[in-house]
């Protein structure tokens, strides 16, 4: 099968969307399937891969804004991840060229568009070039907080989906929240996979040492960015309360590339300033150490549609504690994760108790690790091409 997977972020970049997107695409090359990747690249030709566009880094962000481009080769599906100019690029060439669309909805933009200007213009741009009649108040709308700049971002959400085949999410949380947009696209729950655990290396005692944390110190991870909605504030009024009880604990906070000066202030705030290791990203290939060395992954945000690090967690064996219930459910099984009430009391009682209670923590660290296999790369790459078999063809537009 011909497939053109269409991403405004580069593999690089060490977050979910590149993490899931790279999956996927190494998945299908593994199994046979003719794939290009068309993603921001290097600004000189004799750098860029096949499928890679010229780009600029984003000054503050690390982020690269690609051209347009649309996919050049034929395909047989067109699978988009990203609402950027190369996502909705693809979204449109596919449109008029009657290519059947996959759309993965990787990131709550609701959500996010308090936190991050460049949304509310990516979503100005999306609307004008998907046929959209913004006017001025619509612009102004978007660039502003409140109901109208939400309406507006759930109108862009109705017409990318009117461009799609089939929208895929990565979990039950993202399927309700999409209804609303949906209309006739159907919606398919495919969650991303855990890939499978390295080798163990002497990972926990060698990475301790290194950080300096005695051998028997209860250690919480935290994985991901320390921007605001991912909840840093509720992760340290917690951990301050399981450092009350447990005076050795340390928090690791692993991916923290800004706002570390306002995380570490936070954290003297609450009195566990020197008990916080603020770590900036590193490659994938060596944060399952990080899973290794810990005792517990703590979970504090609400805003994310997957949370792949907490799959990527349980096949490590590490149990995770998190405080948004619509993400409780495992792939591939019918277990939940542990839950608290989304406050320091609550979610730090909680992250207590995976510290210190041994059949508790041997329940869900098992419960963890038979998700992971049940829903394995295998099984997705399988459900995955299943899905892209099944699209109908889609007759061409105009535009």
């Amino acid at each position: 099968m011909r497939i053109a997977h269409v991403s405004d972020s580069h593999l690089t970049n060490p977050e979910g969307v590149a993490t899931s997107v790279g999956t996927t695409v190494a998945l299908l090359r593994a199994a046979g399937h003719r794939v290009v990747l068309y993603c921001p690249g290097p600004l000189s030709r004799r750098r860029r891969r096949s499928g890679e566009v010229p780009s600029l880094s984003v000054p503050t962000r690390p982020y690269r804004l690609a051209l347009p481009r649309p996919p050049r080769a034929p395909v047989d599906v067109v699978h988009v991840h990203t609402t950027g100019p190369l996502g909705v690029a693809g979204l449109r060439w596919a449109a008029t060229r009657g290519v059947p669309t996959v759309l993965t909805w990787h990131t709550d933009v609701v959500a996010y568009a308090a936190h991050y200007p460049e949304i509310p213009i990516g979503a100005a741009y999306a609307g004008l070039r998907l046929g959209l009649r913004w006017r001025a108040r619509d612009l102004w709308a978007l660039a502003h907080a409140g109901p109208g700049r939400q309406a507006r971002l759930v109108a862009l959400g109705r017409t990318l989906l009117a461009h799609s085949t089939v929208l895929v999410v990565p979990s039950a949380k993202t399927a309700t929240m999409m209804a609303a947009m949906a209309g006739r696209t159907p919606i398919v729950v495919l969650p991303t996979p855990a890939a499978a655990p390295h080798p163990d290396a002497d990972d926990r005692r060698r990475l301790r040492a290194r950080l300096g944390i005695p051998a028997d110190a209860p250690v919480l991870l935290s994985v991901g960015r320390a921007a605001p909605e991912k909840n840093p504030e509720l992760l340290l009024a917690a951990f301050a309360q399981v450092h009350r009880e447990l005076p050795a604990a340390r928090l690791v906070l692993l991916g923290a590339r800004r706002h570390r000066l306002a995380v570490r202030r936070l954290a003297h705030r609450y009195g566990v300033g020197g008990a916080l290791h603020l770590l900036r990203p590193v490659p994938r290939h060596r944060v399952g150490a990080h899973y290794r060395a810990a005792d517990v992954l703590a979970f504090a945000s609400t805003t994310d549609t997957q949370g792949l690090v907490l799959a990527e967690a349980e096949a490590y064996g590490l149990p995770v504690a998190i405080v948004d219930a619509r993400l409780a459910e495992r792939p591939g099984t019918g277990t939940t994760r542990p839950v608290a009430e989304p406050t320091p009391t609550a979610f730090g009682a909680l992250l207590t108790r995976l510290l210190t209670e041994r059949e508790l923590r041997a329940t869900v660290i098992r419960d963890g690790r038979t998700a992971a296999t049940g829903w394995s790369e295998e099984r997705y790459l399988t459900e995955l091409v299943k899905l892209y078999a099944s699209l109908p063809p889609v007759g061409p537009t105009s535009g």
